[in-house]
């Protein structure tokens, strides 16, 4: 059967020249270098991935504006999910004005994960900034690397009914012999917000990529997330370049499709693809995401 292009929801480039990234550093020396899209496409190719979504990968202004100019240049990208100062919310709003001008607007993310206080996204002149994107209807994308990044999901569903959330990388489920709790019960009681959604990325088995092992890993984590949010409301996200740390674009694509043929066409359509694309409502008339492919 036809089914929708594949769509990777989750992809990064950054420049050094143009932004500061302090996360980057000599710990991370095969991706601590300007990283660009030429690196990719044949990579996407060789994975049957015909568009992409680039990440906020820093939290200032020149990072998204970076991501928009690559996006221009390659119809593969199909949306930039980029940074707001959520915390100062008169300046949010200008900047959210501006990048609404721009067809290429999918979302907002911060770098909650690389700050010292969990409950940042609770602060009152926070909580000001996610308002102006509920109103929006802007999506953001939270990235969750603690269990209370995961239990603050619930209470900003609360506060912000209306605001979509993507979870990235499923929170850092544990992969392996690793205890699944707290992660399993927290991610249950998040998705029962029919507007928060999953990204199925970042996911780095200990067994190593591209191995039969690697995929087994994977397999409760997916089951359990495809039981509590179902394929509606799960994407494919590839994380690279971060993946290169982890056996390279390819191999964790292979593992995380090892898990997914077992679902039905149609389930495995909406993860692939057509879960984000309906969730950052994207513009699939760019050339390459034009092309469809055929799902056996």
């Amino acid at each position: 059967m036809t089914a929708p292009i594949v769509i990777d929801a989750h992809q990064h480039v950054w420049d050094l020249t143009r932004a500061r990234y302090g996360w980057l550093g000599p710990d991370v020396p095969q991706i601590n270098r300007t990283i660009e899209m030429a690196e990719l496409l044949p990579q996407l190719s060789t994975s049957g991935v015909q568009a992409t979504v680039l990440v906020q990968s820093a939290d200032n202004a020149e990072d998204s504006d970076y991501m928009f100019d690559v996006a221009a240049q390659h119809d593969a990208v199909v949306g930039v999910v980029a940074w707001l100062p959520l915390d100062r919310a008169a300046e949010a709003a200008d900047r959210l004005a501006a990048l609404q001008q721009n067809p290429l607007f999918v979302g907002v993310r911060s770098l909650i994960h690389d700050l010292p206080d969990p409950d940042w996204l609770l602060r009152p002149e926070v909580d000001e900034g996610l308002a102006l994107l509920e109103a929006a209807d802007v999506p953001f994308d939270l990235v969750a690397v603690l269990p209370r990044h995961l239990e603050l999901v619930p209470i900003l569903s609360e506060r912000h009914p209306g605001l979509r959330i993507v979870i990235d990388h499923l929170g850092k489920p544990p992969l392996g012999d690793a205890d699944p709790e707290p992660w399993r019960s927290l991610i249950r009681i998040a998705a029962a917000n029919p507007r928060v959604f999953g990204k199925v990325s970042g996911l780095y088995p200990p067994a190593g990529p591209g191995t039969a092992a690697a995929t087994e890993q994977l397999r409760p984590v997916v089951d359990h997330v495809l039981e509590v949010f179902s394929p509606d409301r799960l994407m494919y996200g590839g994380d690279w370049p971060i993946s290169v740390l982890f056996g390279g674009y390819s191999a964790v694509h292979g593992d995380l499709a090892g898990v997914l043929a077992d679902l039905d066409p149609r389930e495995r359509g909406r993860v692939w693809g057509e879960t984000a694309r309906e969730f950052y409502r994207l513009d699939d008339s760019r050339g390459a995401a034009a092309t469809a492919v055929t799902v056996e």
